[in-house]
């Protein structure tokens, strides 16, 4: 079962009566393709990568677990065509991100953003999308598995402490498979800043801190709100808390600024109402964990203004 099933308000109990439940796929993923700065005539070819993208990351499983339909994980991912290299390769900026959902309210909390940049990859209009875990098919689908598997698997960690190991392990796999595939991305030695990084940072035990802040954030500080504010937002405070082990080990790592990168403007908006005590000392510690936003969070003081 999700891990967030637990909670999940799709569950009805009638009395005298049975029925079987809808299941669905994983991801509930937005796709857009982007093809404004390419100048070509036909661009039936960017209606069809868009289908064929949605089908592959919508249709597919990715787990065993069984999901409810409005149990799936709310992502996004656009893609903008650089330029066309040839009849069947672009280049092209990919942008991820996904959302969760908080206990007993309407709002979502982005979970993860990222950007991948300088993306090239092989499509043809009628190409059928193949993926395998165990062995590079296509740098094409290669990027989509490891996207499907990193969301996952940091929606499952906000959800149970270390939840998305398996995930991360799976788009671990990803990245070895395609090491070879001389795409970019994929190597540790070319930059610090890539999809080898976060995943492999993710799995070493000096970043277990992040991951365990992802869950004290989430679970304990965020889906106590409608019950608690002050005691949800003394949770989320621990789990910043919890980055300064990671910022202590790794300083400034990719992993920690994407965390800042999702939550930054969260942060404001929920620490604003905070005690003043409470504003300085967490102001005091992003200045340290997160100084490229340290401007920005002083609005906290200012009631988020």
């Amino acid at each position: 079962m999700p891990l967030k099933t637990g909670f999940s308000i799709l569950v009805f109990f009638l009395i005298g009566m049975n029925f079987s439940r809808i299941e669905a796929q994983e991801l509930n993923c937005s796709v857009q393709i982007n093809s404004s700065q390419v100048s070509i005539n036909d661009k039936t070819v960017f209606e069809a990568m868009q289908r064929s993208v949605y089908d592959f990351l919508n249709n597919r499983r990715w787990t065993n677990d069984k999901y409810a339909p409005a149990e799936r994980i709310d992502c996004s991912i656009l893609i903008t065509i650089d330029r066309q290299i040839s009849t069947d390769q672009y280049e092209a900026t990919i942008q991820i991100s996904s959302t969760r959902p908080v206990f007993g309210s309407t709002y979502t909390s982005n979970v993860f953003k990222y950007q991948d940049e300088a993306v090239r990859f092989k499509y043809l209009q009628f190409d059928v999308l193949d993926f395998s875990e165990n062995a590079y098919l296509s740098e094409f689908t290669s990027l989509l598995g490891y996207y499907a598997y990193v969301i996952i698997a940091q929606d499952y960690d906000s959800f149970s402490l270390m939840g998305g190991q398996e995930y991360w392990q799976l788009a671990q796999r990803v990245v070895s498979n395609a090491q070879t595939s001389g795409g970019t991305g994929w190597q540790s030695f070319k930059d610090r800043n890539n999809r080898y990084w976060l995943v492999q940072n993710a799995l070493n035990d000096r970043f277990k801190s992040m991951r365990e802040c992802s869950y004290v954030y989430h679970r304990k500080g965020f889906d106590q709100m409608s019950e608690n504010v002050q005691k949800g937002r003394a949770e989320v405070l621990k789990a910043i808390k919890l980055i300064e082990k990671t910022h202590k080990n790794e300083p400034n790592s990719y992993n920690q600024r994407l965390f800042f990168t999702a939550k930054n403007d969260e942060i404001i908006k929920l620490f604003a109402q905070a005690e003043p005590s409470e504003k300085n000392e967490l102001i005091a510690l992003l200045d340290i964990i997160d100084p490229a936003n340290s401007t920005k969070y002083l609005a906290i003081k200012e009631g988020g203004r």
